[in-house]
């Protein structure tokens, strides 16, 4: 399957089991903001097939690069790095998952990040949606104070409101497998 194949049958797997819409009332995002559709990736990011899917795209993206691990803040990020780290590990270059913690420990070794990734490796911070990009900027901030090199910023569905733009005054490479665009007007063909 091509990789444009792959991004539409996740784009239907997206629209089938992840994608909310309400007239009345909007539904409140995490930013704090209200919206007539809704994206909740978790029945997605942890389907077989779409963790497949995912996995595999993603892959796709940063096999030619010199990225060692990707992670991003738990719990968005989390089935998404780790299918990454399956299904790189399966096509013999392996990429590590790691987890960014919303609130660090007291205890223990008291890190942000858990995984194993070192200072100085090259990684790709991932996000399952983007908003504002305050969850990613986050992620991109403690993988910084870890002494991680953020290379590039992947996520699974940019609601195109302002999230990429706001990621891009920290990082300079920023991806999305589908845009809210690509997905409405997928959500246009099957209504019609």
């Amino acid at each position: 399957m091509t990789i444009e194949a792959m991004k539409k049958k996740l784009g239907e797997i997206i629209l089938e089991k992840s994608f909310k819409y309400s007239e009345n009332p909007p539904f409140t995002l995490a930013s704090g903001k209200t919206s007539h559709y809704y994206f909740n990736c978790k029945p997605t990011t942890l389907d077989p097939e779409g963790m497949n899917l995912i996995g595999s795209i993603i892959f796709d993206m940063l096999k030619e690069t010199d990225i060692t691990a990707a992670g991003g803040l738990t719990l968005g990020a989390d089935p998404i790095a780790n299918a990454l780290a399956v299904i790189s590990y399966q096509k013999g270059k392996p990429i590590k998952a790691f987890i960014v913690r919303k609130d660090v420990k007291d205890h223990g070794t008291k890190s942000a990040i858990e995984g194993n990734v070192q200072a100085g490796e090259k990684i790709a911070v991932i996000d399952d949606v983007i908003t504002t990009g305050g969850s990613t900027v986050i992620a991109i901030e403690q993988a910084r104070k870890a002494g991680l090199v953020v290379e590039t910023v992947i996520t699974l569905i940019d609601r195109e409101e302002g999230g990429r733009e706001n990621i891009l005054k920290h990082v300079s490479n920023v991806q999305s497998i589908l845009t809210r665009t690509q997905i409405m007007k997928l959500r246009q063909g099957k209504t019609s």
